[in-house]
């Protein structure tokens, strides 16, 4: 009987990480959503420096790291998790799925920036922001607060990341939530948003085509990315950094427990961390650094002039409660804003 084609193509980076160590070399697989361009150069550089060293990532959102990580528990596949809101990183240090590990700069971040038992270490601190095409939208125009969204002339010029696979779209829908009186209040906003929704995007590369193409004016997504974005391909996009307050989250690192190839992921670990890395990664991929012994001489000027009033957010809620606010939303609000709104009795 013959095997189809795409069964052989889903079955492939299964295999490719399986044999990792087939050959010479040990196979450290990391899993992150920072995104090929600034991959591919770790990956190059860390492997000219340690010949016997593969390493493989596998680029995808946080919540799916996390999701991954979690099912893999009995034979982890990972060796690293890099880059995702530290209330995942949070979750699963309470789930027993990271390996404990101090960092060589631990006492450069701030506590607030780690794990107490050193489940995970912050990276960077990643501001959320309103990022429009200014091709079609003006700097006037464009919406200078998060309620300013829902405003009706939005309608069908929004775009979304849809949030259930990426840490930071569950962030901000999170803080939207928290940011009313109570959960249900949290829900309508959630549905007014939706109704000025056109599309939810699968990915970010998708989020960042149709924004690019015009096929939406707007959208919810975080800083760094939008400068990269501009800065590397050209696309039309500027941002907004809302009034009222946005959600810096805190990018993390961790080691999977159970992860293959300890000691070189260790050294990958400390290769991406170093002083000068971030110092680098500030400056090539618009990253902030979490911690707090880099000189801001020698970080991009728009790091020290860009102003951001940091919304006050429960972590340990938005860990906690989040899941079950996002699969409410995804059952009942997702696609049909409007008739929530008409059956809770709002307009």
């Amino acid at each position: 009987m013959k095997t189809p084609l795409l069964f052989l193509a889903l079955l492939l980076p299964a295999a490719l990480i399986g044999c990792g160590e087939s050959s010479n070399r040990q196979s450290v697989v990391v899993y992150t959503p920072h995104g090929k361009e600034l991959l591919r150069t770790y990956e190059s550089e860390f492997e000219a420096l340690h010949p016997d060293v593969d390493i493989q990532w596998i680029d995808m959102g946080a919540q799916q790291i996390y999701d991954r990580v979690r099912t893999e528990k009995v034979r982890p596949q990972a060796s690293i998790w890099w880059g995702g809101p530290n209330a995942l990183f949070d979750k699963a240090a309470r789930e027993n799925l990271l390996q404990p590990y101090r960092p060589t700069w631990a006492d450069a971040v701030p506590e607030t920036a780690h794990d107490p038992n050193d489940a995970w270490y912050g990276t960077y601190l990643t501001p959320e922001v309103i990022t429009f095409n200014n091709r079609r939208v003006s700097a006037d125009e464009a919406p200078a607060d998060w309620d300013d969204i829902l405003d009706p002339k939005w309608k069908n010029r929004v775009l979304i990341r849809y949030p259930l696979a990426s840490g930071t779209m569950r962030t901000i829908f999170g803080a939207m939530i928290m940011r009313q009186p109570t959960v249900e209040e949290g829900y309508a906003w959630l549905a007014r948003l939706d109704m000025n929704t056109k599309t939810y995007t699968a990915d970010p590369t998708q989020l960042y085509l149709k924004l690019a193409r015009e096929e939406g004016d707007i959208t919810l997504w975080n800083m760094p990315d939008t400068d990269l974005q501009l800065r590397d391909n050209g696309y039309p996009f500027s941002y907004v950094i809302p009034a009222s307050g946005t959600p810096v989250l805190t990018e993390g690192i961790a080691l999977v427990r159970g992860g293959r190839s300890r000691k070189s992921a260790t050294e990958f670990y400390e290769f991406v961390t170093s002083r000068d890395a971030l110092i680098r990664q500030a400056h090539e991929f618009h990253r902030i650094p979490a911690r707090t012994d880099i000189e801001a001489v020698l970080l991009p000027e728009w790091i020290s002039s860009v102003e951001i009033n940091t919304m006050e957010l429960d972590w340990d809620r938005l860990s906690v409660e989040g899941p079950t606010w996002m699969q409410y939303w995804d059952e009942n609000i997702k696609g049909r804003g409007e008739e929530y709104l008409s059956e809770i009795g709002e307009q």
